[in-house]
């Protein structure tokens, strides 16, 4: 199930936290967070997700920053969020959709127990200007059943726009020259 406006407010300060909360963004099932000043690009032609990839830093002014297609932007909440009891996710608002400005490629899903800013990866189809402030996408809150067992994983009370992390989680196996593949196979690392 999820929690109605009126749940997500009533829950406030208990199984929701939402510094910065106004009252004015509240839907009838969601909450419109917010997009922060900044912004980050990855500066390689190429990702490579067992290391980490250099970022480049932009701010966006008062009169906007026109995002260009074919480049991924990340960006973040300027809310910080806590969840306990509860699983978070965070969907694009249908009007910045509309624009055909992706707010998440694939990353809205958040876990249990989850505290800090959300990393958007943001994606325009066409150039599209944005404003810091402008509600950007809708957080909701999803019911849980089962033993509760909270996030304490990487980005996990992060401070800042968070671009990937995967290499950590691969850094033992890049070690040992071996890279995990789908299903267990594994391959060299040249």
């Amino acid at each position: 199930m999820i929690l109605s406006g009126r749940e997500i407010e009533r829950r406030l300060g208990g199984d929701i936290v939402i510094e910065g909360y106004d009252p004015a963004r509240l839907n009838p099932n969601s909450y419109n967070l917010t997009l922060h000043n900044e912004l980050m690009v990855y500066e390689e032609v190429v990702l490579d997700m067992a290391k980490p990839n250099r970022v480049r830093r932009l701010t966006i002014p008062d009169d906007g920053l026109v995002l260009s297609p074919n480049q991924l932007y990340l960006g973040r909440t300027t809310e910080r969020t806590t969840t306990h009891n509860l699983v978070p996710q965070i969907e694009g608002r249908s009007s910045v959709g509309r624009l055909g400005l992706f707010v998440h490629v694939t990353a809205g899903f958040g876990d249990v127990g989850f505290s800090g800013f959300w990393t958007l990866e943001m994606f325009a189809v066409q150039p599209v200007r944005v404003y810091a402030g402008v509600p950007i996408c809708q957080i909701f809150y999803h019911e849980l059943t089962g033993e509760i067992t909270e996030y304490a994983s990487k980005y996990q009370h992060n401070r800042d726009i968070q671009p990937s992390l995967l290499f950590e989680e691969l850094q033992d196996k890049t070690d040992d020259k071996q890279l995990p593949l789908a299903f267990g196979v594994e391959r060299s690392v040249r």
